[in-house]
């Protein structure tokens, strides 16, 4: 049980890449604070899930974009599960925005949830893991934090932004004792992509996205994501501050 008497919060735990990682860390022993962004059922289905393997999980809800209502998640978990020893932000959003062409809300909305959301819950958990002098903290950035994808500028934007906040948090953090380290999904199949893989209108993207995957691997799967988040919440992963996980399929090394 290579996380037992660790609490773990996972934001956009309730679906995808989260509930990965969430039913990961309950399987090897930490009591998991799954959090949805609004919908308490899709929480709490999780939980059950975990619940029904054996694990110890409380689901919550949090608009993440909100700093106060991060603070009170942070203050409501440590009290029903003990001080939070791991952060994995998994919350963000994905969908065009042309330039010229997208909607000022829609924008905010973007760079609110995938930017400032991670802000807000790192900057909510770190006081009690100094004091603590210790803890474990995984972002969620992309393979378009890497390479550039037309269409998609501000969800490019905001996933660097994460690379770089990593790398700079890292710097700050390590000091006392917290490690603060990211991992960049290819693409991988999640309710985020459903459209992609499904529509037969998008077919053409999705062939050119087959054509330039040299694994043969077109999608990773939630679960091999949540491996990588594991190893870098894990004592394995000591050594590592401020580093950024590529798990892209080989989708951004080149032709």
């Amino acid at each position: 049980m290579q996380f037992a008497d660790k609490t773990a919060l996972v934001t956009g735990g309730s679906q995808g890449i989260g509930e990965a990682v969430a039913r990961q860390l309950a399987q090897n022993g930490a009591k998991v604070a799954v959090v949805a962004s609004s919908n308490q059922a899709k929480a709490d289905a999780v939980v059950t899930a975990i619940s029904g393997s054996g694990g110890v999980a409380r689901g919550y809800v949090c608009d993440v974009r909100d700093p106060e209502a991060a603070s009170r998640l942070v203050a409501k978990i440590n009290a029903d599960l003990g001080d939070i020893d791991i952060l994995v932000n998994c919350a963000g959003v994905f969908y065009p925005t042309p330039a010229g062409e997208t909607d000022p809300s829609e924008a905010d909305r973007m760079i609110d949830i995938n930017m400032k959301g991670t802000w807000n819950m790192i900057s909510a958990v770190v006081p009690a893991m100094k004091e603590n002098g210790s803890g474990k903290i995984v972002n969620f950035a992309s393979v378009a934090g890497v390479m550039g994808l037309g269409g998609y500028a501000l969800y490019c934007a905001t996933k660097s932004a994460i690379i770089m906040m990593t790398r700079a948090l890292a710097n700050e953090l390590a000091p006392s004792g917290i490690n603060v380290n990211c991992v960049a999904p290819g693409n991988t199949a999640s309710p985020m992509n459903e459209d992609i893989r499904t529509n037969p209108e998008l077919k053409p993207f999705l062939d050119v996205m087959a054509a330039r995957t040299p694994s043969g691997h077109t999608y990773s799967t939630v679960d091999e994501m949540a491996n990588v988040a594991r190893f870098l919440v894990s004592e394995d992963s000591r050594a590592m501050h401020g580093s950024c996980v590529l798990a892209d399929e080989g989708f951004s090394a080149g032709m």
